[in-house]
């Protein structure tokens, strides 16, 4: 007699179950192989990339993923399939062959490294993930069959089925309805392509005299200016125009050490415009920092106060303060946003720093806490200790970057800890809200960030 559901739906039922059971332990097994395998590591124009993929996607098409010091960044590229690759930044470098080719000007054969090596890459790593899911499969099946008794034959068929499934399964995803990616990534001419900065581009040499004397360089924002201290003696027109001030670290170190260290740094300034590029102060024009800091070539040091003007700090503490919450969407987005683009210029930025021909020692220095747990004072200001967290919590997003960044280029992250020395303490290392720079440094708070970097500098010598 021929079976059929209506006969025994109870049996139907119970196949049916199994199926999805199954399938289910398989799909799971293709999920958590993509979170567990390793990525596989290749070098890339001077930057080690370890390529794998996202976690899968419900769309049929989208951007990759890529690992930039700590931030998720969707590629500019997109790419097939619910699998899509995750490339992860792991080291900078300016190795002598990429320089060769840089110098040289044989872009081709550079375009063909980083095209093939990333294609390679997503291709041992499909292999692998296919490895470890087939493992990750047999193991839940064989205690499955095990807790079941099953028999020798039936334990076999169903470890067998499973890892064929797995592989179908990777085959599709990887294979078939990814089988473009290869090709996309193939089309990948530099890492400009995925990050949206160039490693190809010298910092353009400034004009002037070579400054033989100094021995170490500050480029940064109004941080390193020593902006709402002391006034310079004798201020040029631009250091009046980039508020430094006789207070900042930078001349703290040059007493220390009795040494001249130059500090370019300047109010408002950003890397796009200011470190990198030219910056604006109304009649006047600051040169790129990095360009000036390019004629100290007896420097053996620089440090770096960046990322607050490119995440515009000050527009989120004053939003934040006027709003009823700090981590609402917009605000959440916004942050998120230029803390994205900041990444992408700061990558920039360290490749231009590790090219420097004096092959200085580089500190980047990370940003203080400028409230601490006490905000009692900042009440009438708006600024409530759940709105201080928030925006803790963002000044900590960005100073892994910056940790995270420096790491990675092969440089020192400094922190200077201004703790109980909050706005609100009877001691502050920070400027309160009617000083001249508000959440600024005092001359106390700068001579605490002298501290930090003079516990990593190398000798500096006269």
């Amino acid at each position: 007699m021929r079976w059929s559901p209506r006969r025994s739906p109870r049996r139907f039922l119970l196949v049916l179950a199994g199926t999805a059971g199954f399938a289910a332990a398989a799909l799971g097994a293709v999920w958590l192989a993509v979170r567990i395998t390793p990525l596989q590591t290749v070098s890339v124009a001077g930057q080690t990339v370890q390529v794998g993929a996202a976690p899968p996607a419900l769309s049929p098409s989208g951007p990759g993923e890529l690992d930039l010091f700590g931030q998720k960044i969707p590629t500019k590229v997109d790419f097939d399939g619910p699998l899509r690759p995750r490339l992860k930044l792991t080291h900078i470098a300016t190795n002598d062959q990429v320089a060769q080719l840089l110098h040289s000007g044989d872009h081709g054969q550079l375009t063909m490294t980083v095209s093939g090596k990333l294609a390679s890459g997503w291709l041992h790593y499909g292999l692998w993930e296919t490895g470890v899911a087939a493992g990750l499969i047999l193991l839940a099946l064989t205690a499955w069959t095990g807790v079941r008794r099953m028999s020798p034959r039936r334990t076999l068929i169903l470890l067998v089925t499973g890892v064929a499934v797995v592989c179908a399964l990777n085959a599709v995803g990887f294979y078939l309805l990814a089988s473009s990616t290869p090709r996309a990534l193939q089309h990948v001419r530099s890492l400009q392509d995925l990050v949206g900065s160039s490693p190809t581009t010298p910092v353009p040499r400034a004009e002037g005299p070579v400054l033989g004397d100094v021995r170490a360089v500050v480029v940064g924002d109004s941080t390193a200016a020593g902006t709402g201290n002391r006034p310079l003696p004798n201020p040029s027109d631009l250091d009046k125009a980039c508020k430094r001030s006789a207070d900042a670290y930078a001349r703290v170190l040059a007493a220390t050490n009795r040494v001249k260290v130059e500090n370019l740094a300047c109010s408002g300034a950003t890397i796009r415009d200011g470190l990198l590029g030219v910056q604006i102060l109304g009649s006047q024009v600051a040169p790129p920092q990095m360009s000036e800091a390019q004629r100290a070539a007896n420097a053996s040091v620089i440090i770096v106060s960046v990322g607050a003007n490119d995440v515009r700090w000050a527009d989120l503490v004053r939003l934040c303060a006027a709003s009823p919450s700090c981590d609402d969407k917009a605000s959440t987005a916004f942050f998120q946003h230029r803390l994205t683009r900041f990444t992408l210029d700061y990558q920039k930025l360290l490749r231009q720093l590790a090219a420097l021909r004096q092959h200085p020692k580089v500190l980047v220095n990370e940003y203080y806490d400028p409230f601490g747990p006490d905000t009692t004072c900042l009440k009438d200001e708006g600024l409530t200790p759940v709105k201080a967290k928030a925006l803790e919590s963002r000044l900590a997003a960005l100073n892994t970057v910056l940790r995270q960044g420096a790491e990675r280029a092969g440089f020192t992250a400094v922190r200077p800890l201004f703790t109980g020395h909050g706005l609100c303490t009877g001691q502050p290392y920070v400027q309160g809200p009617t000083d001249r720079a508000p959440l600024h440094p005092t001359a106390a708070g700068q001579l605490a960030i002298a501290v930090a970097d003079q516990r990593a500098l190398p000798p500096l010598h006269g």
